[in-house]
């Protein structure tokens, strides 16, 4: 079922700079699937919507295949963040299918979702580079990134410099300004005073189990 799903993806991709994540786009991908249509909307049930999650979802899987064959005891803790991001947006074939899914998830039934696919890109991000954290650091890691990230998309989506010199640059700049923030708590944390206040804070929350444990999960 998955490889039917990705068939009517592939299809869908060529009208969506077009026609956005729309009816239109899909109900052309089903046809050009050759897929019953039944069928394509029990794989879809939402239709386009449905394809528009899967599109960034194998995003993130080509991401993570990529960050597998990367050497990364070779690169500063920092620098594979930074290459992490950079190989989710290498993972765009058309900038096009990035803006109509914005304007997708921009809509207010969608919006939770578009901000729960970002939380889950950078939930995998860190989990690929071997994050442990299960106290307050968990939440804050992926907040700090979510906002990174989403940045980094906004300014590559502008971006016109050769091979996106400047969205790389970017990165790298916002990065080091994370790393910086993540230096000063652990230099606060070893303040007597502070160290047992930030200590009790941290300590008092727990990471999920989870994606359906997160705030605001759907129980299905």
């Amino acid at each position: 079922m998955a490889d039917l799903k990705d068939k009517l993806l592939d299809a869908a991709l060529a009208h969506v700079p077009f026609d956005g994540w729309s009816e239109a786009s899909f109900e052309a991908a089903v046809s050009e699937s050759e897929l019953e249509p039944a069928l394509a909307h029990g794989l879809c049930p939402r239709g386009a919507v449905d394809l528009a999650v899967a599109y960034h979802k194998r995003g993130d899987m080509r991401m993570l295949a990529r960050l597998a064959q990367t050497d990364l005891d070779e690169m500063r803790y920092s620098a594979r963040v930074t290459a992490a991001v950079r190989y989710r947006l290498e993972a765009v074939e058309d900038k096009e299918l990035v803006r109509r899914g914005m304007t997708l998830f921009a809509l207010p039934s969608f919006a939770p979702e578009g901000a729960r696919l970002i939380w889950e890109t950078c939930d995998a991000i860190w989990e690929a580079l071997g994050d442990t954290s299960e106290d307050l650091n968990w939440y804050t890691k992926r907040a700090t990134l979510s906002g990174v990230y989403s940045s980094a998309v906004l300014y590559w989506l502008g971006d016109t410099s050769e091979g996106h010199e400047a969205t790389w640059a970017f990165l790298e700049r916002r990065i080091d300004d994370v790393m910086k923030i993540e230096k000063a708590k652990h230099a606060l944390g070893k303040n007597k005073l502070f160290g047992d206040i930030l200590g009790r804070i941290t300590g008092a929350v727990r990471a999920p189990r989870s994606m359906m444990d997160m705030p605001g999960a759907v129980k299905k």
